[in-house]
């Protein structure tokens, strides 16, 4: 059995730090993660992990649009992952 890659570790915890608890958060994270991730910059792959330092709620208003967000990097991404395809 082969043993996992440090890139294969590192996206599994990323996986687990996405699991915010609330579907929509959920599925638009995981939706990056399959669609965006493996061909990101290292420096977008650092703005994602910094929007998953970001509190629930606040996450919630950006993506359904009721706040603007005012990091203009996160802003970005947020309406990128918006419009990704389900």
């Amino acid at each position: 059995m082969n043993e996992p890659t440090a890139d294969e570790i590192g996206l599994k915890r990323i996986r687990w730090r996405c699991r915010r608890g609330m579907r929509e958060l959920d599925q638009l994270f995981d939706r990056y993660l399959r669609q965006c991730w493996a061909t990101e910059s290292e420096a977008q792959r650092g703005v994602f992990l910094r929007l998953l330092d970001c509190e629930d709620d606040k996450l919630w208003r950006w993506f359904m649009g009721y706040e603007q967000c005012p990091d203009v990097a996160l802003a970005s991404l947020v309406e990128r992952i918006r419009q990704l395809p389900a």
